[in-house]
């Protein structure tokens, strides 16, 4: 963990303003050494009519609200909600990644989302609230470079093939994927990844 925040510690991350006035959002990715190295947290979403992303496999996080001072606040908030960790009271920061433009079906969506980056001081147990999370799930980081596949969306086979990483009967693709592929990119130097 202390390896990974050296490495965030400091970098510039992209911010999208442009267009202007995009509705916000953000998302944790939360991380703790685990028995064979470091792992991070995964949600399986709950099926939900209106919802892009129902059912798939994501990060905790959700869209900024007028009661939150800022995104860092919406990631607690939203952590809080859908897995039960007080990231207030058992996370760190240890850096936030570039922001993304939200796109579904292949098509963008006036969502900007930005990825933090939080270390786990002690052990946690998410708890799902089921009206959103369907399952929580601890993921060995290993398992971004070593469990890579191709993903085929039954909606939309135009896309053709797309890049993404299977975990026990799992699949992340998508939006997800591209935020933990920043986060392999970021913390990997040409000697060495740290994990």
């Amino acid at each position: 963990m202390e390896l990974i925040a050296r490495r965030l510690r400091g970098q510039v991350c992209q911010v999208i303003s442009d267009p202007p006035g995009l509705p916000r959002a953000a998302v944790a990715l939360l991380l703790r050494d685990g028995k064979a190295g470091g792992e991070f947290l995964a949600i399986h979403r709950a099926h939900r009519s209106g919802d892009p992303w129902s059912g798939h496999m994501a990060l905790p996080g959700g869209r900024q609200q007028p009661d939150d001072p800022d995104l860092l606040s919406t990631a607690v908030r939203e952590t809080r909600e859908e897995v039960g960790i007080d990231l207030e009271r058992v996370g760190q920061v240890l850096g936030e990644l570039d922001e993304v433009r939200a796109v579904a079906h292949g098509r963008h969506l006036d969502l900007v989302i930005r990825p933090i980056v939080f270390g786990l001081r002690q052990p946690v147990q998410p708890v799902p609230n089921s009206r959103e999370v369907q399952t929580a799930l601890w993921i060995p980081l290993a398992a971004l470079r070593h469990n890579s596949t191709d993903y085929r969306h039954p909606q939309s086979p135009e896309l053709g093939p797309l890049p993404a990483v299977e975990f026990q009967g799992y699949t992340i693709w998508g939006l997800t994927h591209r935020i933990l592929w920043s986060f392999v990119e970021r913390i990997e130097t040409p000697e060495a990844t740290p994990f």
